[in-house]
């Protein structure tokens, strides 16, 4: 019985880690496109593990002070992906931007930091927010973060505020 336990946990961890190998496939849609010409971009993207991630989310979040409308946001995330794209370029942004557009992504915010652009776009259905996709963009790098999970207007909203404080 002590090794049919043994063995189950080892494969339940194996099962369960396979979301963290990093790749240097695109996990995104629109990069996923064969006949697009990326012209040189390199890409690297993973899945971020929620039930690795919450805990040491919800930890630093608690170190930092934080309020608990943060805390609360993190939540409500049932699945984050992770994506960086090198030797990006102008006219794949601009591609990027409009396949998000003709698939009902509404632009909610752009922050400048530093010379790098912070684009915010979610994509609604009713008064639920089920998909949120952060954009960061600086010279010829790009980092994507797709959030999913089941967010209302207001926690959009206190989590821009919440960054353009910072």
């Amino acid at each position: 019985m002590k090794i049919f336990k043994t063995i189950f946990t080892i494969t339940a961890v194996l099962v369960l880690m396979q979301s963290c190998v990093v790749s240097e496939k695109p996990n995104m849609e629109f990069f996923s496109n064969a006949d697009y010409d990326y012209q040189g971009a390199r890409f690297v993207s993973f899945n971020v593990p929620l039930f690795l991630a919450k805990p040491y989310i919800k930890k630093a979040l608690k170190e930092d002070g934080e309020s608990e409308a943060v805390y609360d946001l993190v939540k409500k995330v049932s699945k984050i992906k992770i994506m960086t794209v090198e030797n990006g370029n102008t006219a794949l942004m601009r591609d990027h931007a409009s396949y998000l557009t003709n698939h009902n992504y509404q632009d909610w915010a752009t922050i400048k930091h530093d010379g790098d652009n912070v684009n915010i776009r979610v994509k609604q259905i009713g008064e639920t927010i089920k998909n949120m996709l952060i954009t960061v963009k600086s010279d010829k790098e790009m980092v994507f973060v797709d959030v999913r999970g089941s967010f209302t207007t207001d926690d959009i909203s206190k989590m821009i505020s919440y960054a353009s404080d910072k």
